[in-house]
């Protein structure tokens, strides 16, 4: 799984020549190293958004706003949750694990609660800023 991650954080995502050199290089089959992909939803098989945006869809969460904060989110971005994009993704997460802070968000690894979509804009912003400033990708 370590080179899983390793792999996707360099590449942004497991193509499928990078599973076949993973499972020669570990001396297993294909179909192992598939079943782990499609087993844990954070590995992407495809090209990912620039940025992504994870809302907590857990209880918590939705008592305090997440779906309102979703379709505002939809609007803002003009990207469906789940529906993938070039320049942001939204993503539903089932617990972030901030639920004294609801509705939690993470973006790009980084969480953040009590989001309101006027908060989840400047984070976004400040996030792609933080990005070209270091010279990554955007």
């Amino acid at each position: 799984m370590e080179i899983l991650h390793e792999v996707q954080s360099e590449q942004g995502y497991l193509s499928t020549h990078a599973l076949r050199t993973i499972a020669d290089a570990l001396n297993i089959s294909r179909a192992e190293v598939h079943g782990v992909v499609s087993f844990y939803h954070d590995y992407k098989r495809e090209k990912q958004a620039a940025q992504t945006i994870k809302i907590c869809r857990a209880e918590a969460c939705q008592a305090l706003g997440a779906n309102d904060l979703i379709a505002e989110s939809e609007k803002a971005f003009g990207v469906k949750l789940d529906k993938g994009g070039t320049d942001v993704g939204l993503e539903a997460a089932y617990c972030l694990g901030n639920c004294a802070l609801s509705p939690a968000v993470m973006i790009d690894n980084n969480l953040y609660g009590r989001v309101d979509i006027s908060k989840l804009k400047q984070l976004s912003a400040k996030h792609k800023d933080m990005l070209k400033t270091n010279g990554l990708k955007t």
